[in-house]
């Protein structure tokens, strides 16, 4: 027992964070606000590809239909992006659909993303573009995907051709996102074995740092990371998929944060049967996973690519704490820890639209709402947060006096030492 406890003060000491202390002033100037979708899970119109495949077996899954079909509406959701004031737009570029068939492009897919980065640019977005975002051609399945070492070759070649076609807009580049869940997925899918996954890792591993090397040969001045999603305590296991092994081959961190976990609040255990809606969020975890991830990786500036709320079906949360909340208390601990001094050098929210959460409808991420099931005319109807979300741009920050509606946790895993002795404590956002 006194060895287990010693182990478990050894772990825990790993996340030790300081309390914080009161902050004054606003964002940087130059801090990026954002926002994103993703192919498949807004695009619609899918070709073939593994997830296309993996739906036609799964019948348990929600039907795929054509999301909220962003492929043919992509100007005015645009529009509606930029209206936001926000400074970047995140996307991914999809392999399935601009190389549908090993060597054959589809032109009148690049047409589409000339267009749509065209437009970001123009609308004063900076773009973000993921190379993979979980999906890739049903060809590329049919050859083993990762487990193939044909896929590197196949997939960098890809990469190259997106990133001469689109390196002169000052791209932010994500090679994967979220590689362990993208080994994971392969796993529940049963296109990977479990054993298999260090295989599928290294693959990943490889083809980040060409594509790194790559990206810089074309644009010195680039960005590039490769984002992890925080899950739990347990994230340095799960970085040890891409982000650990590419230290050097990093530009800035991307992190996604939607979740944490407290000696009070175990709903975080929801995640695996997908009611992301009915878990307790917990936005100070973001202010201790912040520090942990500085701690690790010091010297790179952390961007937040994905952060947000999920409702069931657009239904209100029943302790009536609402997205417009979420969003303006994690950016509360946010300013927090970039006043103790990490270099957070961006946010987007995730997401713009509602879309297909790899399997259902029902979570509900989006600043505008879709009801894909039940609408055809997919119309997009905003929540409450959109205001509150101008309000955050054009302000660069928070009303002065805001203080966050949700209370910090007691012991909270990523700190749980420090938030065991005391909370942090939470002054009013200085104006």
């Amino acid at each position: 027992m006194k060895r287990a406890f010693a182990v478990l003060l050894a772990m825990t000491a790993l996340f030790l964070t300081p309390l914080p202390a009161g902050a004054a002033g606003g964002f940087p100037a130059g801090f990026l606000w954002g926002v994103g979708v993703s192919g498949f899970q807004h695009e619609g119109h899918y070709p073939d590809s593994n997830w296309t495949r993996y739906l036609a077996q799964r019948k348990e899954k929600a039907p795929y239909r054509d999301s909220a079909d962003f492929r043919h509406r992509y100007r005015e959701d645009l529009e509606r992006a930029a209206s936001l004031g926000v400074d970047v737009f995140r996307t991914s570029v999809e392999w399935a659909r601009i190389e549908p068939a090993r060597g054959k492009i589809d032109w009148r897919e690049v047409r589409y993303y000339d267009d749509l980065v065209a437009r970001m640019v123009a609308h004063g977005m900076r773009p973000m573009l993921s190379l993979s975002h979980f999906a890739h051609p049903g060809w590329v399945h049919d050859q083993g995907a990762w487990k193939n070492a044909r896929t590197v070759e196949d997939w960098l070649d890809f990469a190259e051709f997106v990133v001469r076609r689109y390196a002169e807009h000052d791209v932010l580049w994500v090679t994967f996102n979220e590689a362990s869940y993208y080994i994971l997925d392969e796993v529940r899918n049963k296109a990977l074995r479990l054993s298999e996954a260090p295989l599928m890792s290294s693959r990943l591993v490889e083809a980040h740092r060409r594509a790194y090397d790559m990206i810089h040969r074309i644009d010195d001045d680039a960005m590039v990371t490769a984002n992890v999603a925080y899950s739990t305590v347990l994230n340095p296991l799960f970085d040890r998929a891409l982000l650990t092994e590419v230290p050097d081959k990093l530009d800035y961190l991307g992190l996604d944060y939607y979740l944490s976990m407290s000696a009070a609040n175990l709903s975080v255990l929801r995640v695996f049967s997908g009611e992301y809606w009915t878990i307790e969020p917990e936005p100070d975890g973001l202010y201790h996973v912040l520090h942990d991830y500085h701690r690790r990786f010091p010297g790179l500036p952390i961007y937040i690519i994905e952060n947000g709320a999920s409702t069931d079906d657009g239904k209100p949360q029943a302790d009536g704490y609402q997205r417009s909340d979420s969003l303006r208390d994690h950016a509360y601990w946010i300013h927090r820890a970039i006043q103790d001094g990490i270099d957070v050098i961006g946010y987007n929210h995730w997401s713009l639209l509602d879309g297909y959460e790899w399997g259902s409808y029902r979570p509900r991420f989006g600043l505008y709402t879709v009801n894909v099931e039940t609408d055809p005319s997919l119309k997009r109807h905003p929540t409450e947060a959109v205001a509150a979300y101008r309000d955050l741009t054009r302000r660069n920050g928070l009303p002065p006096g805001y203080v966050p509606v949700k209370p910090p946790a007691r012991c909270s895993l990523p700190a749980l030492l420090s938030t065991c002795a005391a909370l942090p404590a939470t002054p009013p956002y200085p104006g």
